[in-house]
């Protein structure tokens, strides 16, 4: 296994081009993957459930923990997993916000990296939680889609006939997503002035104004 080129920083797929700077990097707190992502509170309490169901119908104490014995030991093997693959999906997430683009490196068992150009961005929202945390869904422009299976569990929930990217429990989530509107408005205003702007002569025997073309730095 060959080690990390130190050009390349983490989370990223290569070096960054020429005039492009990392503005932000980040992973999603554990708990909150464990907690809102793999619903841990909702599998705790499946299981409290089917503990009682099983255990109220006997006469004494001793008989109901007998009875509910297997179930709490599924219990507490269930939300021991689900608590290693929230810990293992936020240790193995890297967040990157660029001048120009949204970096995701995602994946356990297989790393994949996402980049979003700004270009392919129509807006981005957030969505805040008690502890400051919050999630950060990104809007994609028509025509570009990425598949929700590609993006789970960093998708936002049941958008699935229009996929948003989402950054998954950021930490300090109002300064993050202050920091990306910034950076996307930049990179919008640098590209515009940066657009030149070439004025045809009119032709002799057309009237009005000459067209104005666009043409892409």
């Amino acid at each position: 296994m060959s080690a990390r080129d130190p050009a390349i920083p983490d989370g990223l797929p290569g070096p960054l081009p020429q005039g492009e700077r990392v503005l932000w990097q980040g992973r999603p707190t554990a708990v909150g993957m464990m907690l809102r992502v793999l619903h841990l509170r909702l599998v705790a309490l499946w299981f409290a459930g089917l503990t009682l169901w099983q255990a109220l119908p006997n006469a004494g104490p001793g008989e109901a923990l007998r009875a509910a014995g297997p179930t709490l030991i599924a219990c507490g093997l269930a939300l021991a997993l689900v608590a290693l693959l929230g810990w293992l999906a936020a240790r193995t997430t890297v967040y990157t916000i660029t001048s120009r683009r949204i970096v995701m490196r995602v994946g356990m068992a297989l790393p994949v990296t996402l980049n979003l150009p700004f270009a392919m961005i129509a807006d981005a929202g957030l969505h805040t939680f008690a502890d400051g945390s919050g999630d950060l869904p990104v809007r994609l422009r028509p025509g570009t889609r990425i598949a929700y299976l590609n993006l789970w569990p960093h998708a936002r929930p049941w958008r699935l006939s229009e996929p948003q990217p989402m950054l998954r429990s950021v930490p300090e989530a109002r300064v993050v997503a202050r920091l990306l509107a910034q950076a996307i408005e930049a990179a919008r205003a640098n590209e515009e002035s940066a657009t030149p702007i070439l004025a045809e002569r009119p032709q002799a025997g057309l009237q009005g104004r000459p067209p104005r073309l666009a043409v892409a730095g």
